[in-house]
């Protein structure tokens, strides 16, 4: 829920105080409707987040860092160009409405940045002296140099309320109305984490159910198919001693069956384009084959079903609301491979497994070894030449290979994915963030001599990342970890 005008100016007024004399000294953008000023005041810095997502518009200090887009979005760089290093003269409500105007002073001259906190229509707008509009974050084409205009009053003022509904121990905080409004929508987030979460896992799990069962039926076929070659020992058995009695061209040949006690004639069909030798070694073949299906396709039915239990077991928790995002000490945690044909293979012809295997926020492929012999697979078996390639700095840890089209570049939420994945399986984890290096699969070398996955890295670059909980939540209902 979006805070109500009441609320609004109840939180500027402790605001405004708070940032008297202060300028601002960086300026962030880590989602598509939200701003983050850093401003720097006598003694002080603040976190100032200006949310214009529809339902839960608002505006507060902040405690806790944020992740940011290695990119900064194209109007975070208008505001770094324009803003950064600007003065702030006042911050006030406008008639007691849900817009607020932050006055400044910057190298040009004053400007102020308007903040609608209008629900779905909420906005940001930097205007100039004049009060023409220089640039919006819905990025309205047609607001550029036009006068600025308030957006009309709803009928009805909201009523007049406290913060009383955000009301927590905040006390101690020297700020207590955005406390209590942190604290609100850290709650409310991460109610919203699960909930996405669970609804992300349940389509995972449906897919693959789906296609778990798909596979289970064609192991039941095959096994149907092979159940007949089951006598063709016998057929062989009789053929080979029988040699010398059929010739080459018969359709069929009546033997005795003496592996029956009542010695019946048995009919057996040949291919008359094969000589008595050709048939004999068919039919063996053949049997070859059913035996084969016994002992491979039985256990991976069986396996097949019982991860299909599981899954479903997973879908009903789901359904019936008693589902948990996983923890790293949660016993469903325990790597497990997943069922898989021997036929299923990678590009290169290797299997794509056992990695670890997770799927980006774009949805790209990110592969995590669990060993050095893994490490080893993953970076020279597995990934190609223009796969992304991780690794924690300095430090012992998984090798981490992202999926990638020949030339294609690397979304920055998805490499923030990988780079949180290397800090996770590697010593760093200890410390909770770390450097993490990454660069093209062709740019790492094995190191000759030493230990598998041991590697040389050329034309690598560096991220710094901390472990970021929501992250690895998302992360790991989109795994095959369950």
């Amino acid at each position: 829920m979006a805070l109500t005008a009441a609320e609004i100016g109840e939180v500027v007024d402790e605001l405004a105080r708070a940032l008297a004399e202060g300028w601002i000294q960086k300026i962030h953008q880590p989602t598509d409707r939200t701003i983050v000023l850093e401003i720097r005041t006598p003694g002080r810095t603040h976190q100032l987040l200006l949310s214009c997502h529809p339902e839960t518009t608002r505006l507060h200090f902040i405690t806790e860092a944020v992740q940011n887009p290695l990119v900064p979005p194209s109007f975070c760089q208008f505001l770094r160009a324009h803003l950064q290093g600007a003065r702030i003269d006042h911050l006030e409500q406008i008639h007691g409405d849900r817009i607020v105007h932050l006055a400044l002073s910057t190298k040009k001259g004053p400007c102020t940045l308007v903040v609608e906190l209008t629900g779905i229509t909420s906005n940001l707008l930097v205007l100039d002296k004049t009060g023409l509009i220089r640039r919006d974050l819905n990025g309205t084409k047609d607001l550029p140099g036009h006068m600025y205009v308030p957006p009309a009053r709803p009928p009805q003022d909201r009523p007049t309320v406290s913060l009383s509904r955000f009301s927590q121990d905040t006390q101690k905080s020297p700020f207590p109305r955005s406390a209590a409004i942190e604290g609100h929508y850290h709650k409310a987030e991460a109610t919203s984490v699960v909930q996405t979460a669970q609804n992300a896992r349940a389509g995972i799990l449906r897919r693959s159910i789906k296609k778990l069962r798909r596979r289970i039926d064609a192991w039941h076929e095959d096994l149907a198919k092979a159940e007949k070659y089951k006598t063709y020992a016998r057929y062989g058995e009789l053929i080979k001693a029988n040699l010398g009695t059929i010739r080459r061209g018969q359709t069929d040949v009546a033997l005795v069956d003496y592996f029956n006690e009542e010695l019946p004639s048995l009919t057996i069909p040949l291919d008359q384009t094969k000589t008595p030798q050709g048939n004999m070694d068919d039919y063996f073949k053949k049997h070859r084959k059913h035996l084969s299906a016994e002992r491979e396709l039985r256990p991976r039915i069986a396996e097949g079903e019982k991860e299909l239990a599981l899954l479903q077991q997973e879908v009903t928790s789901i359904e019936q609301g008693t589902w948990q995002l996983p923890t790293p000490t949660h016993p469903s945690l325990r790597a497990r491979p997943p069922v898989r044909s021997g036929k299923e293979k990678g590009k290169h012809g290797q299997t794509q497994g056992p990695f670890r295997r997770f799927t980006s926020s774009d949805g790209l492929t990110i592969y995590v070894g669990k060993n050095a012999r893994e490490n080893d697979e993953l970076t020279f078996g597995l990934a190609k030449s223009d796969d992304l390639w991780l690794h924690a700095r300095g430090t012992p840890g998984s090798h981490v290979v992202v999926r990638l089209e020949k030339g294609a570049e690397i979304p920055s939420e998805t490499l923030r994915d990988a780079a949180t994945l290397a800090l996770l399986y590697s010593d760093l984890k200890k410390s909770g963030k770390g450097d993490i290096i990454y660069t093209l699969r062709k740019w790492v070398k094995k190191t000759k001599g030493q230990a598998p996955g041991a590697v040389t890295v050329t034309q690598e670059k560096a991220l710094f990342v901390s472990l970021d909980k929501i992250r690895l939540a998302s992360l790991r209902v989109r795994s095959d970890i369950r």
